[in-house]
């Protein structure tokens, strides 16, 4: 009886222990915002290479980018757990011209400030 106890009391404790989640749940057609990366480009973020952007007749100029709003199109999952979510632009735009939408790591982003919720 005194061993079902301390469980039941351990696992109180330790659940109570875990760190709440910095990330709000993201939904599909949320609007994020696209901050400046803290390197020169992007890390989490897939944005195309500039070689590309180019031979696709776009404008690879990523300074332009800060402070865009763009939507959540669609979200999916990893094998390692981590959220993989495809953004469009708010605006109706394109992407340097060329990309309708762009794939980003979630997490990372959030973390690195490369997206604002």
């Amino acid at each position: 009886m005194k061993a079902i106890l301390l469980s039941i009391v351990l696992i109180g404790w330790f659940n109570f222990m875990q760190p709440e989640p910095k990330i709000q749940e993201i939904q599909v057609n949320d609007v994020l915002v696209i901050q400046q990366p803290t390197g020169p480009d992007f890390k989490y973020i897939h944005f195309p290479r500039k070689n590309f952007i180019i031979k696709r007749g776009g404008i690879p100029n990523m300074k332009q980018l800060a402070g865009k709003k763009v939507v959540v199109d669609a979200i999916s999952y990893k094998e390692d757990g981590s959220t993989l979510i495809t953004l469009r632009r708010q605006d109706g735009k394109k992407f340097f011209r060329a990309y309708p939408t762009v794939k980003a790591s979630l997490e990372n982003a959030l973390d690195s400030g490369e997206l604002l919720q």
